[in-house]
Formats: C-alpha cells, sequence, structure tokens
C-alpha cells in the first residue's frame, strides 16, 4: 500500500467528506476510510499534511482533485464579495470537489432525494453489501459498489427490501437502461445539456441532476439547490424569487464556472452556522 501526503491546509478529510457529496465512507483511526467503486484509501491528517494510504494512488489522487490549487479557487472566492462566502471559505480551507464514479453518483443520489445522510449511506450499504463483490482493505472486508449490470440483475423488491422506500422503481428501471447504454455518452456533454440528459432518467429531478452533473461528472458550473440552499438565498442574498429553477439560474449566473465550488463552501458555512 502506498502512502502519499498532501499540504493540510486545503485538504482537510472532514471538510471534504462531511458535506453530503458523497456517502461511502466510515471514520476509523486517525481519520477515515473512504470507499470508491471497488477501491478504497484510509485517509487523515498528520500536523500539516493530510495523508492518503491506498492500493490505488492514482485513483485517489484524481479522486480528491489534488492537482488543483485550492488557494487560488478560495482567492477566487474571496472575489466575489459575500460575507457568508468569505466565512465559510477561511473555515473550511480544506474543502475539495471530489471527482467520483458516474456510475456510482448516479444511484446515490436517486436515493439522496428527500432523505437524510444516515438513512443514505445504510440504503446504499445493504445495496453493496447485497449486489457488491467483496473485497478487502487493511484487514477488513468491504463491499465494491455493483456495477449497472449487477444493479440490473435484480427486481425493484430487492431495493424496497433495502429501505429504498418509493425509490425502487426509480433504481430498477434506472440501473437497467444504465446496463444497456452506459454513461460514456454523455461525457462531452456541457453542464446545461447533462442536465437535460440526465433528467430524462427515472427518479433523477433537477437537484439530483446538479448533483450528478456536479460529483460524478465534474461540471463546475453546476449549482445543486436544496432546502439549505433555499435559506441561503433568501436568508443571505436576498433572494426572492420562491421557483428551485430560478434559484439555480440566479447562482450559475452569478458565479458561472465556479458556481460548484461556491456551492460546496456555501452549504458549508450555512449548515456551520458561520
Amino acid at each position: 500500500m502506498q502512502k502519499t501526503d498532501y499540504d493540510a491546509r486545503y485538504f482537510n478529510p472532514e471538510h471534504v467528506l462531511e458535506c453530503g457529496q458523497i456517502f461511502r465512507y466510515e471514520r476509523y483511526g486517525r481519520g477515515y476510510k473512504v470507499f470508491s467503486r471497488d477501491m478504497a484509501c484510509y485517509v487523515y491528517t498528520d500536523g500539516a499534511r493530510t495523508v492518503v494510504e491506498s492500493d490505488y494512488p492514482d485513483y485517489f489522487y484524481n479522486f480528491f482533485d489534488l492537482a488543483r490549487d485550492y488557494g487560488e479557487i478560495i482567492k477566487k472566492m474571496n472575489s466575489f464579495g459575500f460575507p457568508l462566502l468569505d466565512r465559510a471559505c477561511e473555515r473550511a480551507k480544506g474543502l475539495r470537489l471530489l471527482n467520483q464514479d458516474k456510475e456510482e453518483m448516479l444511484f446515490s443520489f436517486i436515493i439522496s432525494q428527500n432523505n437524510n445522510i444516515p438513512r443514505i449511506k445504510c440504503i446504499i450499504s445493504r445495496i453493496c453489501g447485497g449486489l457488491g463483490e467483496k473485497r478487502e482493505f487493511m484487514g477488513e472486508s468491504y463491499h465494491a459498489f455493483p456495477t449497472a449490470s449487477r444493479l440490473a440483475s435484480v427486481t425493484a423488491e430487492f431495493y424496497r427490501a433495502a429501505g429504498a422506500g418509493y425509490r425502487d422503481v426509480f433504481l430498477a428501471e434506472t440501473a437497467k437502461r444504465v446496463a444497456a447504454e452506459g454513461l460514456s455518452r454523455l461525457d462531452g456533454l456541457g453542464a446545461k445539456e447533462l442536465k437535460k440528459e440526465l433528467l430524462t432518467y427515472k427518479g433523477v429531478g433537477p437537484k439530483v441532476a446538479d448533483c450528478v452533473c456536479l460529483f460524478g461528472f465534474g461540471k463546475a458550473a453546476s449549482f445543486p439547490v436544496d432546502t439549505w440552499v433555499e435559506k441561503i438565498y433568501f436568508e443571505d442574498f436576498g433572494g426572492k424569487e420562491k421557483s428551485r429553477l430560478k434559484i439555480n439560474d440566479y447562482f450559475t449566473s452569478l458565479f458561472g464556472e465556479y458556481s460548484g465550488y461556491a456551492q460546496q463552501y456555501l452549504f458549508y458555512g450555512k449548515r456551520a452556522n458561520l
């Protein structure tokens, strides 16, 4: 297993993992075990450095977006001149946008709608346990996130038994479509075109589509709108619109290609009551 380390000022595992962009992680030792597809890593902070231990160093280097200078991202955030955004960037300098697996994000965020993080994690864990390949990391077993073909091999009843509730049919039908078509045909699309295509999948509404665009396809021009973002819009930006679509238009017009970064800092800042 390879061990690599990075500047902890701009890579704080808690900031990265505890902000709603990922569901397959658990506290372990000095930090966290993180799971993506069929791979795992151990990430923790040791003094001024954040350490990643994994058999897949190149994958997790990209996963944690470690080639990007987040000092420059924060300078750009500060240039917008919004107090909540400035406070969040100061408090959560270690936050980074993850580059996650597209299929895993599509199914995970279908599960996430009208749900809370502990329950989302439990449902995903049950699905992985039932359909994912068993693997081992640091002396303990875990299950990979299932491939689309494995997800398509079961009926909606399996997802209902896993706790997915009304999302069971969404998961079953979307799994069949992804197994048949794949998602690579979406790779070359811009953020707006990609969102439009994602909305054609069962169980994908605007917020889920924006999350998949941002966390699965790396479209930083996306700005997911949920109840926290609505609070931010009304309380910190003096917004008047009631439609989430118009709130999304407001923020993407304001932040442009940096929308996704702004969303994550603002989301963190509001939840932390900064």
